[in-house]
């Protein structure tokens, strides 16, 4: 299992980003993903969460209405566009998959500051 995301980097508050996160190694379209973030000092959390094909759609309080996620099986890439972005979604963002054993790619820093 390979998961490799990009999309990171420095944004003012009110910006956005698209996160992206491509997989390999598995079989795709049949597995549920997510992406959880960690801040420094913080534990990792849950931040969406997506279903196989895509149907379901869950959230964190804190982005509900501000980030979406999306994934594009034919491409095997899940994203995560982050819109009225806060200094407080400042974190190392992951993505997730479950198959037997929980998968973490290397993550992507996002860093929202003026």
């Amino acid at each position: 299992v390979q998961l490799v995301e990009s999309g990171g980097g420095l944004v003012q508050p009110g910006g956005s980003l698209r996160l992206s996160c491509a997989a390999s190694g598995f079989t795709f379209s049949t597995y549920a993903m997510r992406w959880d973030r960690q801040a420094t000092g913080k534990e990792r959390e849950l931040v969406a969460y997506i279903s196989l094909d895509g149907d379901y759609t869950d959230y964190a309080d804190s982005v509900k209405g501000r980030f979406t996620i999306s994934r594009d099986n034919a491409k095997n890439t899940v994203y995560l566009q982050m819109n009225s972005l806060k200094p407080e979604d400042t974190a190392m963002y992951y993505c997730h998959v479950l198959r037997t054993y929980n998968y973490w790619g290397q993550g992507t820093q996002v860093t929202v500051s003026s």
